[in-house]
């Protein structure tokens, strides 16, 4: 019986790892930061994969990966601001060709605000869906997102398309 559970378990981080690893990277802009909070939100799956593999296991690991990072980017911010930035915009080499100044808009977010961003625009969440992840209202998802917008193109006036096709508030 354990067999089966571990095998099933291992099948979920196979078909689930890389899209959840690609928010955990858009959400920290940090491939190894990336890695490790998927790392424990996987851990913390598993430790409950008895309960939560009959339900939605994503909802569980999406939870754990935006609460860590969010907490991880406040300490960073708590010891360096300039350091947290510059981490932010992908000083690593992590960048992604081709997004336009992206890293650098989502670099002057808050931690709240990049997760909200990430979650509707990044991963075509639904506002509902954004707020059940986060635990915030609709309506706290919906000034979040437009205060992140507002932010994002005072960096970067010519941000007119949402990173998944849909058009920014």
């Amino acid at each position: 019986m354990q067999r089966e559970v571990d095998e099933d378990f291992a099948r979920y981080v196979r078909a689930r790892q890389h899209s959840l690893l690609r928010a955990a990277y858009l959400l920290c802009g940090d491939a190894r930061l990336a890695e490790d909070l998927l790392r424990g939100a996987f851990t913390s799956v598993a430790l409950r994969w008895h309960r939560v593999r009959t339900g939605d296991p994503d909802a569980h690991v999406r939870r754990v990966l935006y609460r860590d990072a969010m907490a991880a980017l406040r300490r960073a911010r708590r010891d360096s601001i300039a350091g947290a930035l510059q981490q932010l915009a992908g000083s690593d080499g992590t960048t992604v060709p081709g997004r336009g100044g992206v890293d650098e808009a989502l670099a002057a977010l808050t931690p709240k605000q990049r997760a909200v961003v990430v979650l509707r625009y990044f991963e075509e969440r639904s506002v509902e869906d954004t707020a059940e992840v986060l635990g915030m209202s609709a309506g706290a998802v919906d000034g979040v997102a437009r205060a992140a917008v507002a932010r994002m193109r005072a960096r970067v006036p010519d941000l007119e398309v949402g990173l998944a096709g849909e058009a920014l508030p």
